[in-house]
């Protein structure tokens, strides 16, 4: 029987092992959801709202076995208290959010004797392929909405976090969500790229690399199945001179290395004024030196190992390619197991980098970072825009105007002013280029996962 394992980035040991699901497990599945669905859309929206809001008191009250959990699946600390306060934040506001996001839109123009207004009508299936390196929340940020919205949801979870899945459908189940509206299945890539091609689902949102989006496109071709696509990414920030510095420094640096890098929104390069360069780079690096690299059961670590070993050497090709060119190294942290073939690796800060070295260019997805000098504006915005990618880009500054100016420039799809690393539920979550397509949250999110249905009602008297 084939199965999915999971092994836990920890020790190397086999943590989880499911079987994938059967063929006639994929088919009831999928009749169970559509059945399910038709009755699910007649509800009216507040109707709707009290089961999602049981799924989350049901959620939350697992945290406490949820967190070591999530240490020994993808590494995280058991110190940060794993993903509560974001699944609570977004789950409550998109519920909110739906009552307006889904009423019927009235004509812009009147007229006499006609009623005519847009509706938003569910799509029907919704499958959500959910990534290992924030796998509640990236998950959260389709389903709850597209709950809400009357579709049902398919969600196949990362092979690193097979136990999330479970976890979501337990609290679904707790909270009474009608049978077949939810399910967790466990798939394999087989499986996956033959469900998407069937023409039975109807949207796909997926989470992970630009060779996945692409494999999802192509699985999916011919079906007419609407897209949501977040890829890779290579966030900058721009330092000003006018910057609050100390809070530049502890920002950035958590936004770098937070979850040792592995944040979809992650600080990847920074671009620093000249006027500031070297008082940022100083506060920078006495900061990163702060962390503490270990076992992420441990209170203690700051900075767990990455999710699988590959990943970290990844990023240790990335630092040996960088200093071969000439860049400075000013870390150096001994860490134990940090070697070739273990997920467990330092934090580094590089300086004399540019865009010639792939740590400024390509997705490094793990704890470094590259810092460069500009001498102004004109070749931050330059710099910033020399990529592939473009999901979220911060500035740091006092001047607001100046920033939103710099943002307007920015070929992203997200600009901050002094903050980063952050989804905020009230916009949009959405990226450009080849960091993807389509958007999540706010009412973009609730348009992305129903479909426009015009009603023209004539009197006729």
């Amino acid at each position: 029987m084939d199965t999915i394992r999971l092994i836990s980035p920890i020790d190397g040991s086999l943590f989880a092992e499911r079987p994938v699901a059967s063929d006639s497990d994929i088919n009831g599945a999928l009749d169970r959801a559509r059945a399910a669905q038709a009755e699910w859309a007649r509800r009216p929206v507040g109707e709707r709202a009290p089961f999602l809001l049981a799924f989350l008191e049901a959620l939350v009250s697992m945290n406490d076995e949820i967190v070591p959990e999530l240490a020994w699946q993808m590494g995280r600390p058991v110190r940060y208290g794993g993903e509560k306060g974001g699944v609570e934040e977004r789950t409550r506001y998109m519920v909110d959010l739906a009552a307006t996001a889904l009423a019927d839109r009235p004509a812009l123009d009147h007229k006499d004797g006609f009623r005519r207004y847009l509706r938003r009508a569910p799509l029907g299936i919704v499958m959500v392929i959910a990534p290992w390196n924030y796998p509640y929340l990236t998950a959260i940020n389709t389903i709850v909405p597209a709950l809400m919205a009357g579709n049902a949801v398919i969600l196949k979870h990362a092979a690193q976090t097979l136990l999330v899945g479970e976890r979501l459908q337990a609290a679904f189940d707790t909270a009474g969500l009608p049978r077949g509206l939810f399910q967790n299945i466990v798939l394999n890539h087989a499986q996956t790229e033959t469900l998407l091609g069937s023409g039975r689902i109807d949207h796909i949102n997926f989470t992970g690399s630009v060779a996945g989006g692409r494999a999802i496109e192509r699985a999916a071709a011919g079906t007419f199945a609407t897209l949501g696509l977040e890829l890779g990414g290579k966030d900058p920030a721009y330092v000003l001179p006018d910057a609050k510095m100390e809070h530049a420094v502890a920002n950035l640096v958590d936004g770098a290395f937070y979850n040792s890098g592995q944040c979809c929104c992650g600080i990847e390069r920074i671009y620093v004024h000249e006027k500031v360069y070297d008082q940022f780079v100083e506060g920078f690096v006495a900061e990163t030196k702060n962390y503490v690299v270990g076992n992420p059961l441990d209170e203690a670590t700051t900075m767990g190992p990455m999710a699988q070993a590959r990943f970290a050497d990844a990023v240790r090709e990335q630092r040996a390619e960088a200093l071969r060119k000439g860049a400075v190294a000013h870390i150096g942290m001994k860490v134990e197991n940090d070697r070739e073939g273990s997920p467990y690796l330092a934090p580094e800060v590089l300086t004399n980098v540019d865009h010639q070295m792939s740590v400024m260019r390509e997705e490094s997805f793990g704890p470094i970072v590259g810092i460069m000098k500009v001498r102004d504006d004109e070749e931050a915005i330059q710099l910033m825009n020399d990529s592939q990618y473009g999901l979220t880009a911060s500035v740091w500054t006092s001047d607001t105007d100046r920033a939103a100016g710099i943002g307007d420039r920015i070929e992203t799809g997200l600009v901050y002013m002094n903050r980063c690393d952050y989804v905020d539920p009230g916009l949009v979550w959405t990226g450009v280029k080849d960091t993807g397509k389509g958007g999540a949250m706010g009412t973009t999110g609730y348009d992305n996962l129903t479909r426009p249905k015009g009603f023209h009602l004539r009197q006729v008297i």
